[in-house]
């Protein structure tokens, strides 16, 4: 309950990941005949939820008075996004019968990931 008040908007991005990963379906937009569009898509909700996770934590950092420190998040928050990512793969693929599980859609929310990450660093770097 501490880490939901202390990071409200990246729990809200993860609550959207859980949401829209495990919508019985997903409307069609203008964007369908986009190619690859749905690895874009996992890579942008990953890598946008990992950096404002970072955003998250430098703001509290500052708040709270404390130097910033990356090591919690490259320990904790990173793998825990990409186990978010394998975890949802996995239940589209086992416990819904409208959406599958892809190696490439995990591939896509790792590198989101790693990049939300790099955002991330160079952001409070330049702060």
């Amino acid at each position: 309950m501490k880490t939901i008040k202390r990071y409200p908007l990246s729990t809200v991005c993860i609550a959207l990941i859980w949401v829209l990963s495990l919508m019985p379906f997903f409307p069609e937009t203008p964007l369908d005949g986009v190619e690859f569009i749905d690895k874009w898509t996992h890579l942008v909700m990953y890598g946008g939820t990992c950096a404002v996770i970072w955003w998250e934590h430098g703001h509290r950092c500052r708040k709270e008075g404390r130097a910033f420190s990356r090591r919690p998040l490259l320990l904790w928050a990173m793998p825990a996004m990409v186990m978010l990512g394998g975890l949802m793969e996995l239940l589209q693929a086992y416990c819904t019968t409208t959406r599958s599980g892809e190696w490439l859609d995990f591939w896509a929310d790792s590198v989101g990931v790693v990049l939300g990450t790099v955002v991330g660093i160079l952001s409070m770097s330049l702060q």
